[in-house]
C-alpha cells in the first residue's frame, strides 16, 4: 500500500491548548512544495465587523521552530501577512470592498 501524497496540502484542528486570546483558535501543518510549515489561525471574534476576514493565519517553516515547543508565532516571526496587533482589532475601513 503507497503512502498518501500531502505535497500542496496542510490541516488545522481546534488548538485545545489555548489559553490566552492572543492564542491561535487553530493550529495544524502545511506542505508547499515539500517543505514543511506550522500554521497558525484565528477567527474572527463575535461582534467585530462583518467584513473582516473569517481566518487570519499565519505560517511558519517547522526547521524555524524549537523541538517539543508549542510557540505561537507572532506576525514579525512568520513574516506572514497577519496584522501585526490580535486578529480583533483588525481595521478594514482603508479596503477598497
Amino acid at each position: 500500500m503507497s503512502q498518501y501524497d500531502n505535497t500542496n496540502r496542510g490541516s488545522i484542528w481546534k488548538n485545545d491548548k489555548k489559553e490566552k486570546d492572543t492564542h491561535p483558535d487553530f493550529r495544524g501543518s502545511l506542505n508547499v512544495e515539500g517543505k514543511e510549515y506550522w500554521v497558525s489561525a484565528w477567527k474572527r471574534k463575535e461582534g467585530a465587523n462583518p467584513k473582516a476576514p473569517a481566518l487570519s493565519f499565519s505560517v511558519q517553516a517547522k526547521e524555524n521552530t524549537q523541538a517539543g515547543g508549542a510557540s505561537y508565532p507572532s506576525p514579525s516571526q512568520s513574516g506572514g501577512a497577519e496584522p501585526a496587533q490580535a486578529p480583533e482589532s483588525f481595521d478594514d475601513s482603508d479596503l477598497p470592498f
